[in-house]
């Protein structure tokens, strides 16, 4: 499915679950997540979360995309294939996940935008401490990749199954609950609402972020 484009692939991703395990504590092979039972009975070191809401960044095509004027450093694993993670800082502060996608050689990934953590609480807890209630574990891009522990050294990580990094396709959403409109925070062009609808996300979920539009510049 990922080897699809990203338009095709992020409505798709609606209701999926991703998955990231912590390291194994070195020399420990028993434990690929370094989990173990707590006392809720979840795996310690593992979180999972369904994805309700994501945006499509489509490459050299899409003024929206960090991979809009070709390959860098930071973006090459945009075009390292479908199947794998692209983790990057934003504005100096954050981290933020999307599942790369389309044929290796063309720039094409979901930026993971919110969800609900169904797996793995007490650990996102921890990690996003200044969440107020569980809703707000993962509701934003950056507050979904902190509470799965993800960072810059996670960029180009496949997915796999038992790995790292794992994702669980869902059952297909209700066509009728899903919704598209522009982009989060998205400036210039690859902002036009008319030319680039490309959120999307699950109605009625309590884990959607709220749209806010691009700040202008200060001239």
């Amino acid at each position: 499915m990922l080897r699809h484009t990203a338009l095709d692939v992020a409505p798709r991703l609606l209701g999926s679950v991703l998955t990231v395990r912590e390291p194994a504590p070195a020399g420990d092979a028993s434990r690929p997540g370094g989990g173990e039972e707590g006392d809720g009975g979840e795996r310690v070191g593992v979180v999972s979360i369904r994805l309700t809401e994501v945006e499509a960044y489509c490459g050299e095509v899409d003024p929206g995309s960090h991979a809009f004027r070709g390959r860098t450093t930071r973006n090459a694993p945009m075009f390292e294939g479908g199947g794998r993670l692209y983790v990057y800082f934003s504005y100096g502060m954050h981290w933020c996940a999307n599942l790369v996608c389309g044929p290796a050689g063309q720039a094409s990934a979901v930026l993971l935008r919110g969800g609900e953590v169904v797996a793995g609480h007490d650990l996102a807890r921890k990690r996003r401490r200044a969440a107020r209630t569980d809703r707000d574990l993962a509701r934003g891009p950056a507050r979904l990749a902190q509470s799965l522990g993800l960072t810059g050294a996670d960029s180009g990580l496949a997915l796999t199954p038992g790995g790292r990094a794992e994702l669980e396709l869902g059952a297909p959403v209700d066509a009728a609950r899903v919704r598209t409109g522009p982009r989060v925070g998205v400036a210039g062009p690859g902002g036009d609402a008319g030319r680039y609808p490309w959120r999307f996300w699950i109605d009625g979920e309590a884990t959607v972020s709220t749209y806010r539009p691009a700040a202008p510049r200060r001239r």
